[in-house]
């Protein structure tokens, strides 16, 4: 970038922009971007600056912090003052925020990296409202006399583009009335002469007409002085900020439009068909790319180049267009690029387009939770009221209903003490609450309504996997009691949010060759690897020469969209040592988790959906890995449905899932003595297994 230009953390009234650009990047000078605190209202009184510290005023002090509002004494969330600021409104995001300000006090790019709603989007638009709005400029197009499909540019003041735009149409305005008026006395002349003269009509109307059309077609000359406002800022009250989500390359980079009137005299001057592009509208401002893989490999490289020099020229983005033949002087593009995207962003990027963009600014993590203390509960009871604001048509939260919408804050973060920070997801919750109070005329949203809204808002996935429970009911697909041989209700993740049963079949028959492992049901790569590490212990395990028995697994109706992930790597163990060895298995439980090749137990995602799903299902018990159990969240109807026993280890998964008692302990005992795990385990010991697979 060709200047840093300071800015000061102070609030919106007292800040002073300065334009001096400093003499280095000084890293100190960096780092004290995020230090001052921000306002939010602290003039004014109320709850002040929620986006760091919250502070309450004497009316809304706080009283039991370990309550659910992180002790804030309000009725309602009319009580709270939301931050003028975008940046002072970003909730959880702490790292990202101190980057985006030390960003736009230095004019470094941004490249956020995270899960859809988290904030990327608003924390781009925050940078905008950062940054000076005194250096915003005009960019205007004029024609080139000496080369008319290079049209020359020229930048001036924010405001001044209009005035050099009108005061050329007052001039042209009078060059056309001089030139008409002469026209009409050359006409009259002309016709006064062939009437009393010649005495001839025809001749003068011809002649006439040969004399208008000469001043008509000379006259374009005078329109074609008139420069084309490219980019006009007069009213911009922050810094630009445009959204170039998913644009094509002449919405990105510029284009010349088509003119089929390319000659006669009718023809469009070139530097009037001159359109900019959103790198050309984001100059001195934030240039905002989401998804950023999904530009084509071209587009990258130019917007590359645009970054490296700060301007760009434009031309027709289509050979067959007439514009192609024309290419402007560069203009200038000098903008701060912030890319976003979920992590497969970074695989189809231009790596030279990330090299770029890290080596002269920041790589952020967008965190998908965070740490559920008092003060970022007192931030989410602040987010609601942000969006009951933002909309403008919601009737503000009372207390019950704010508490409600913690508490799924804290289930959809599917970890304990932990909170969600998809708050787009969470801001949909909040909107249909507030829609259904808004509906029956109520004055504030209750938390009837949020759990009215919970039922109601539920994700396509959801209502895919109840209905499909459903139906399996009216099959009898279902199988919820009596043993079974080979047989294992499984669980599984449809989607994010949503839980279903999947049984898993598993049979052992004679091999004709070398014996194999042979899995169907739609099986993912992952899951394959799971199938083959099952097979190990196995192996192990078995008295029998498996070598020569092949080992059939089938995933009953896993769906079109297959298995995918190693969470049922517990239920294919347990269905293929049943198959082996002819013990049944009970039909009225269910189990999750993944497997070591020794046998231990590993922590899976989405347990809380699944244990919700098996209770839809009838079934009464649930395995989960001991690792899963401080994530576990359920709604309190399905506490009393179904019983949770957390394991740590396949001999423990047997002994709850065989039935049979002299077959089972004869396969328990005999596990334990070949892996030498003990079943007995201290009260509270912790498992050293990894993270959620």
């Amino acid at each position: 970038m060709s200047d840093n230009t300071e800015i000061d953390d102070t609030p919106d009234d007292e800040r002073e922009v300065t334009g001096t650009p400093p003499e280095d990047d000084d890293p100190s000078a960096a780092d004290d971007a995020g230090d001052t605190e921000e306002g939010g209202g602290a003039e004014s009184g109320g709850l002040d600056n929620l986006g760091s510290e919250v502070e309450v005023e004497s009316g809304a002090s706080l009283d039991d912090e370990d309550g659910l509002l992180g002790g804030l004494g309000i009725e309602s969330t009319s009580d709270i003052e939301v931050p003028d600021r975008l940046v002072d409104q970003v909730i959880g995001q702490d790292h990202a925020r101190d980057v985006i300000k030390k960003a736009a006090k230095q004019r470094r790019h941004v490249m956020m990296i995270g899960s859809p709603g988290t904030g990327k989007s608003m924390l781009a638009k925050a940078m905008s409202q950062l940054l000076p709005k005194e250096e915003l400029q005009d960019v205007l197009v004029y024609h080139n006399p000496d080369d008319g499909n290079e049209p020359k540019v020229r930048t001036v003041p924010a405001g001044k583009g209009e005035q050099i735009v009108d005061a050329h149409k007052e001039e042209a305005r009078k060059r056309n009335q001089m030139r008409t008026f002469l026209m009409w006395i050359i006409i009259a002349i002309i016709i006064g002469y062939a009437l009393i003269i010649q005495g001839s009509v025809l001749l003068g109307i011809l002649a006439a007409g040969v004399i208008y059309l000469a001043f008509r077609y000379g006259s374009r000359g005078n329109d074609s002085m008139i420069p084309n406002l490219l980019v006009n800022r007069s009213n911009q009250t922050t810094a630009p900020f445009e959204d170039a989500t998913g644009a094509h390359a002449g919405a990105l980079l510029g284009d010349v439009r088509h003119d089929p009137f390319q000659s006669g005299g009718m023809e469009t001057p070139s530097h009037d068909r001159v359109e900019a592009g959103a790198i050309h509208k984001a100059n001195k401002g934030v240039l905002f790319v989401d998804e950023i893989n999904t530009l084509d490999i071209r587009s990258q490289q130019k917007l590359m180049t645009a970054i490296q020099e700060g301007e760009f020229s434009i031309t027709g983005q289509s050979e067959r267009s007439s514009g192609a033949m024309v290419q402007t002087e560069p203009v200038p593009c000098d903008f701060i690029m912030i890319a976003a995207g979920n992590l497969d962003a970074m695989e189809n990027m231009h790596p030279a387009l990330r090299s770029r963009i890290k080596g002269y600014g920041y790589e952020v993590y967008m965190d998908d939770t965070i740490e559920d203390t008092p003060e970022m509960r007192r931030k989410l009871t602040r987010f609601i009221a942000q969006e009951v604001e933002n909309d403008g048509r919601l009737p503000h939260f009372d207390r019950d209903a704010v508490e409600e919408i913690i508490l799924e804050a804290r289930r959809r973060a599917g970890r304990k003490g932990h909170l969600t920070l998809k708050l787009r997801e969470l801001g949909g919750l909040v909107r249909v609450a507030g829609d259904i109070a808004r509906a029956e005329d109520q004055d504030v949203t209750t938390r009837e309504d949020v759990l009215q809204a919970k039922g109601r808002s539920r994700s396509i996935e959801q209502q895919l996997a109840d209905d499909y429970i459903e139906r399996r009911k009216d099959y009898e697909l279902t199988v919820n009691e009596g043993d079974v041989v080979g047989r294992v209700n499984g669980l599984a993740v449809m989607g994010e949010d949503s839980g279903i049963v999947l049984p898993v079949m598993a049979e052992v028959t004679p091999s004709q060759g070398p014996g194999q492992v042979i899995a169907t049901g739609q099986l993912k790569e992952m899951a394959e690897e799971a199938v083959q590490n099952v097979s190990a212990i196995i192996k192990k395990f078995s008295d029998e020469d498996i070598s020569e028995k092949d080992v059939h697994i089938q995933f009953v109706q896993a769906g079109e969209g297959g298995v995918d992930g190693d969470s049922a790597s517990i239920t294919v163990a347990t269905a293929v040592i049943s198959a082996l060895e002819n013990v049944p298995i009970e039909q009225n439980l269910a189990m999750t988790g993944s497997l070591s090749v020794r046998g231990d137990v590993l922590p899976v995602g989405g347990v809380t959906h699944k244990i919700e799903a098996a209770a839809k299902s009838g079934l009464d018990t649930v395995i989960i890995p001991e690792a899963n159990t401080q994530d576990v969240m359920i709604e309190e109807e399905y506490e009393e449905m179904i019983e949770i026993v957390p394991v740590s280890h396949i001999s423990e998964v047997l002994e709850v899932a065989l039935a049979g008692e002299p077959e089972k302990d004869s396969l328990v005992d005999r596990l334990k003595s070949i892996t030498g795990k003990a079943l007995e385990r201290e009260v509270g010991q912790q498992s050293g297994s990894p993270s959620p697979q």
